[in-house]
């Protein structure tokens, strides 16, 4: 009896259950989201490792869908970027995950553009720009927790996976400006935009 649905169940396995009706993602963008946990544990070094990024990876893969809906707060994005990268954030303010993440991902986005994101024919994909933001985060909370100046309802979880919400989102509303761009000028369209 047992054995039996013992083997349903590995049939359903096989089949993908309702996972390619119901899911909505094309296999191919899994695929991409793996090779961004790769990206990431490259970028972070010692301050994270495959596992953290490509659990984080699954989440996000989920939320897709609805992240391409939700605005990107440029204004805000450009403010944190400035206050962790640029003044090194000389204030006394704790930092959240969320600033610590948007700050990160537009990181992210001028190493992109930069050239300083690993000279590889996939460099210039989704998956290198949302795991290279998810890194800097990572190396943002680990340098911000060790001065003490992380708030206490932060996490290096959390402040990784806004990084990647907020790449994300970059890259989906890049995407959808209507011309069909390489992955790559769309990038550099959006760098033009966030980073002018």
């Amino acid at each position: 009896m047992s054995g039996e649905r013992q083997q349903d169940f590995g049939g359903n396995m096989t089949h993908g259950g309702a996972y390619p009706a119901g899911g909505g993602y094309p296999r191919q963008d899994d695929d991409d989201m793996r090779g961004a946990a790769e990206h990431a544990s490259r970028h972070a070094g010692s301050s994270g490792d495959t596992d953290l990024f490509s659990g984080l990876l699954g989440a996000l893969t989920q939320k897709k869908q609805a992240l391409a809906d939700e605005d990107v707060d440029e204004d805000d994005a450009v403010k944190q970027h400035k206050r962790f990268f640029e003044r090194d954030d000389d204030d006394d303010d704790k930092a959240d995950d969320r600033s610590m993440g948007s700050a990160a991902a537009m990181q992210a986005l001028k190493m992109f553009t930069g050239g300083q994101s690993g000279n590889t024919a996939e460099s210039s994909s989704q998956s290198a720009f949302v795991g290279l933001a998810m890194a800097e985060a990572s190396k943002l909370f680990d340098q911000k927790a060790s001065q003490g100046k992380v708030s206490s309802d932060s996490s290096k979880e959390s402040a990784v996976m806004k990084a990647g919400e907020m790449a994300l989102k970059m890259y989906l509303k890049n995407q959808s400006g209507g011309k069909s761009q390489s992955s790559s000028s769309g990038i550099f369209g959006l760098a033009s935009k966030f980073l002018s």
